[in-house]
């Protein structure tokens, strides 16, 4: 396999692979350099990559499996929750700010979550990888995988209606 063939298989995935570095591991550093740590395995053991039936799914768990590596290093302990992707035009600057306390209470309520529920969101709702992928990457059956979805959306929402209720009777 050449450059250009690799580049081929491996570039529609890229931002997928980067995005779920970022949320398991928060940092945009760390994530890019999971990403590029990834891309350096996947091109080292380039000729073995048309033995896989979805690399995508292989490298999404790669990319799983190195993040939890990293977070588990002593490395990891300084590690900051940065984010600075929520932009929107011709709102007022109230509801921007009223937005992006949203925005952060709903990353910060996922960073609580079990971490096989915060993976499984990860995958589904921000990456939007159908049932049958998650399953392969997480390792889990289509009704275990359903019902961790659902509780960790359960879990955001009571934590959300609780926060914007508070006072209110």
């Amino acid at each position: 396999m050449n450059q250009s063939d690799f580049l081929k298989v491996v570039l529609p995935f890229k931002d997928k692979v980067f995005r779920l570095a970022k949320r398991l591991l928060v940092s945009t550093e760390e994530a890019e350099d999971a990403t590029q740590e990834l891309f350096f395995k996947l091109w080292k053991s380039k000729e073995k990559i048309a033995d896989y039936n979805n690399v995508e799914a292989f490298a999404m768990t790669m990319t799983k499996n190195y993040c939890y590596d990293r977070l588990k290093s002593k490395q990891a302990s300084n590690l900051t929750l940065v984010h600075s992707n929520y932009k929107e035009k011709d709102t007022s600057l109230d509801k921007q700010l009223e937005y992006q306390d949203s925005v952060n209470q709903v990353h910060l309520l996922i960073e609580k979550l079990p971490e096989q529920q915060k993976i499984i969101i990860q995958l589904r709702d921000i990456e939007e990888y159908d049932f049958d992928e998650i399953c392969k990457m997480v390792d889990m059956k289509p009704t275990a995988v359903r019902v961790a979805l659902s509780r960790a959306r359960k879990t955001i929402r009571e934590e959300l209606t609780k926060k914007h209720n508070y006072g209110v009777s």
